[in-house]
């Protein structure tokens, strides 16, 4: 019940130097210099010397039930498991269905959520698929967003796509309709997060949207505006606008940026940075090394870009975590209970190894997920 993370130097993501924190249940209580632990009994105490205390990372965009099926039934990939999700660092995760409706639906995406909550993640989910009208469990999104406490918002809609359904700006103006409505009533964030492919169109039918419409800017979420460059070029503009964009990790095709060098650019361009996050699109179907087939996305590329962020890029630590932490939070209206290490945030942990900024422990919700190294959560039917 009591932890006590003593000595590490702490990001909230802010940096605030060296610190104990202190944490008592499911919650961080307290966070100083020094603790006295002398008085609490059944303390364990963790030392962080020579480590970094963070908040836990926060993924807007994770297959949790597996995406594919573009080469048929056997392309399906399957449910993501709790133990690859902790051991990139991810404490709160928002499912998202994506482009196989048909094989899957909002239905098996809110129990898959339900199932990890259960060993111990937060989670959210997006209402909605690629095509429009889009896939619900109510028959319509501003009810599924009202009524049902894990829809946070509508998504991956799918524009600039062959795989989409080209909706029009009306169509599209209904949808962020009933997303805010549905916002509004159910008192949620109400993102409509936007699927771009390597359609012709790029970020234009999104532009076109703000500028028709008297919706707020911050709730359209474009995401992997990184995967080619000309779409990334729109994004740029889009954010000095003070438009959100997220980035997506793993962009190793050559077409676009990967996330360490868009963020490089980004920072270059004096882009509005607490504007910009990134998602894993993990276990979602990815382009083979080859380019003839697909393959399943890996969450553990999420961590590792912002690794590589800090290390090769020599982005400084705070920028590159609030990309995964308080960005994220505040976009999803989850701060500062997520995406932060603060008195009354909840206790969600990344203890990272100061040397080579590798992950030691995840903490989740007060419980250890990882260990020193070793994944300790394992789903029930997990080895």
């Amino acid at each position: 019940m009591f932890k006590l993370l003593k000595g590490g130097e702490c990001y909230t993501p802010k940096y605030i130097g060296k610190k104990d924190v202190l944490i008592i249940d499911k919650k961080i209580y307290k966070i100083s210099d020094k603790i006295d632990e002398r008085s609490m009994p059944d303390l364990e105490i963790i030392d962080c010397s020579g480590k970094l205390i963070c908040p836990g990372l926060i993924d807007q965009h994770l297959h949790i039930t597996g995406g594919g099926g573009e080469e048929g039934p056997e392309s399906c990939i399957p449910e993501i498991t709790i133990r690859d999700i902790v051991n990139a660092g991810i404490t709160t995760v928002v499912g998202v269905l994506g482009f196989n409706d048909l094989f899957r639906n909002i239905s098996t995406l809110l129990a898959k959520a339900k199932a990890l909550e259960e060993e111990g993640l937060t989670t959210y989910i997006y209402t909605g698929s690629y095509s429009l009208p889009t896939a619900t469990l109510t028959g319509k999104v501003e009810t599924d967003i009202a009524f049902i406490d894990k829809v946070i918002g509508a998504g991956e809609i799918a524009i600039s796509d062959y795989r989409s359904s080209y909706p029009s700006i009306e169509e599209l103006k209904k949808l962020a309709s009933e997303v805010k409505k549905g916002a509004m009533l159910g008192k949620k964030a109400g993102v409509l997060h936007i699927h771009l492919g390597d359609g012709k169109q790029g970020l234009e039918p999104v532009l076109q949207l703000i500028e028709e419409s008297d919706f707020p800017i911050n709730m359209f979420v474009p995401t992997h505006v990184n995967r080619n460059r000309k779409l990334f070029k729109q994004a740029v503009e889009h954010n000095a606008r003070g438009g959100q964009i997220d980035l997506t990790a793993g962009e190793n095709s050559g077409k676009g940026y990967s996330v360490p060098d868009a963020m490089e650019i980004l920072i270059n361009s004096k882009a509005k940075m607490d504007k910009v996050t990134v998602s894993s699109d993990a276990n979602g179907s990815m382009p083979s090394p080859d380019g003839k087939s697909t393959v399943a996305g890996k969450v553990t590329d999420f961590f590792y870009d912002i690794r590589q962020a800090v290390l090769a890029k020599n982005i400084s630590i705070e920028t590159a975590l609030s990309t995964v932490t308080e960005n994220v939070a505040k976009l999803l209206k989850l701060y500062p209970y997520k995406g932060a290490v603060l008195p009354g945030s909840d206790a969600d942990i990344l203890i990272l190894n100061k040397e080579n900024f590798s992950i030691d422990t995840v903490i989740a919700m007060g419980t250890f997920m990882v260990k020193e190294g070793f994944v300790i959560k394992k789903g029930r039917f997990e080895k």
